[in-house]
Parts: C-alpha cells; sequence; structure tokens
C-alpha cells in the first residue's frame, strides 16, 4: 500500500512541475525575427500608439509636415492687403494686383491737374494693358461727380475706386491729389509722389514696365 501510495504522490508532483513550467515559460518564448518582428514593432510605438501614427504632431493641420509651419492667410504683399469697391459697386481686392507692376491713380473729380493728366493716363494703360495694372482711386468728392470724371474725361478703360471715406488713400499715404503710387511685380513701391509732367510719366510707367 505504501508503494501505491508513493507513486501516486510522485505522479501529482511532476504533473504539477509540468504545468508550472509551462505557466511561467509565455514570457520565455522566443521573439518573432524579420516580418514579424517589423509588424509587431509598428504596433508597439512610443505612447502605446498602432498605425504608425508615432511622433506626428496631432495639433498640426490637415496636409502640414510635421516641423512645417500653417500658412497665416497673408501672403500678399503688404501694400496689396487693402479692400475697397469699383465705381460699379464690386469688390475689389488689392491682392488682385500681383504678379504684375501696378499704376495707381489719386484723384478727384474737381482736380484741375486730375483733368490735364487724364488723357495721359488712359493712353498709357492703353499701351501697357496687360503688362501693367492700372487703377483709379477717386477720392474727396460723391459717387455721381466721381462718375462724370472718368466719363468725360474718357478713362474707362481702366478700373476706378470709388473710395469716399479715404481708405485706400490712408493706406497708402495719399494727402494729395492728383498723386501716382507705382509698384512692382511684388508690391514693392518704386515711385509715388504728386503729379509730374507727361513726358516724366510717361518715362517713369515705361521703366516699371523694363
Amino acid at each position: 500500500m505504501r508503494a501505491g501510495r508513493t507513486r501516486t504522490v510522485l505522479t501529482a508532483l511532476l504533473v504539477a512541475s509540468a504545468l508550472s513550467v509551462a505557466g511561467c515559460g509565455m514570457d520565455d518564448q522566443p521573439k518573432p525575427s524579420g516580418k514579424a518582428a517589423a509588424d509587431e514593432d509598428k504596433g508597439n510605438d512610443a505612447g502605446g500608439e498602432k498605425g504608425g501614427d508615432a511622433g506626428k504632431d496631432k495639433d498640426a493641420p490637415a496636409g502640414i509636415a510635421p516641423g512645417e509651419k500653417a500658412p497665416d492667410g497673408k501672403s500678399a504683399p503688404a501694400k496689396l492687403r487693402f479692400a475697397s469697391t469699383t465705381l460699379d459697386g464690386k469688390s475689389f481686392k488689392g491682392e488682385t494686383l500681383a504678379g504684375k507692376p501696378s499704376v495707381l491713380w489719386f484723384w478727384a473729380p474737381w482736380c484741375g491737374t486730375c483733368q490735364g493728366q487724364a488723357a495721359q493716363t488712359a493712353k498709357l494703360a492703353d499701351k501697357y494693358k496687360g503688362k501693367i495694372n492700372f487703377v483709379g482711386v477717386a477720392g474727396l468728392d460723391k459717387t455721381e461727380p466721381i462718375r462724370g470724371f472718368v466719363k468725360t474725361q474718357k478713362v474707362g478703360n481702366f478700373p476706378h475706386l470709388n473710395d469716399q471715406k479715404g481708405a485706400v488713400w490712408k493706406k497708402f499715404g495719399i494727402s494729395q491729389q492728383s498723386s501716382y503710387v507705382m509698384l512692382d511685380k511684388n508690391g514693392k513701391t518704386v515711385h509715388e509722389g504728386a503729379a509730374t509732367s507727361p513726358d516724366q510719366l510717361t518715362k517713369q510707367v515705361a521703366g516699371l514696365a523694363g
């Protein structure tokens, strides 16, 4: 009987020992190698994230690479960041002038000098059409006199802004009519000042065109 009991005890001890070894061996199993290891590493990125998202800037807008700054919406040159309305009531944004040289003519309908320069300005606008932007910035009066000037002086071949409140005049620091502001294609001022002679105006515009 003692021999039978001894065999039973030994058998039980052997079974318990085998189960213990099997349970502890889970942490001691060899790690996968090759493609299996690479696949496993993708799911164990920093912070425990999966899908290869580790290292990405969670706050970055869509389409912006890590480390890059989001556009600020102010890509237009400073001088061209203005908005106004044309005589026919359409909205006008200065940024549309970017990419070409521009001539801004600041005038008033009752200004004798402006009247004297109208024909030459219109002629130059025709000559450099497609190469230089010409924009009239009318102020210091109401809409009807301004429209009357455009019609009478025949300067309707380029747009004119109805700047009665003087917002655009103020932006460019204009305090006297007739004045011209000439900008290169990058929006940099290359000339500004009061009225010049027709010949000098022609030379200045020609120089702007290059």
